[in-house]
């Protein structure tokens, strides 16, 4: 059986779970506010920094989730998506709309990623 490695634990959450071989990272999202795309560049930095902490980085991304506020946003959020993704190994998607934690988030993405 492997041990189980959180990263940044906090009361209610960690920002990230490596088990197995994977790392799980928890919903993250820009300051609120911003603009689509400054959450997003800020949300993909997050993102590029938990899996560099994990051990890992975005060519090894597997699946993404993301949600956005509003699905009017959607080629906003892309045009940054498109110029960080690695375009060699680009993961499985999924995207939709949903009301996030407060109105003042626009974006929010999830991703699971091999070590």
């Amino acid at each position: 059986m492997s041990d189980i490695k959180r990263l940044n634990p906090e009361p209610r959450m960690s920002q990230a779970v490596i088990h197995g071989g994977l790392v799980w990272l928890a919903g993250q999202v820009g300051a609120p506010g911003e603009s689509v795309t400054a959450q997003t560049e800020a949300v993909l930095a997050r993102i590029d920094a938990l899996l560099a902490d994990a051990g890992t980085n975005k060519s090894r991304l597997l699946q993404t989730t993301i949600w956005l506020s509003s699905v009017d946003d959607f080629a906003e959020m892309n045009a940054v998506w498109d110029a960080w993704i690695d375009p060699a190994n680009p993961p499985t998607r999924a995207c939709g709309g949903s009301r996030l934690a407060t109105p003042d988030y626009k974006v929010e993405i999830i991703v699971v990623a091999a070590l």
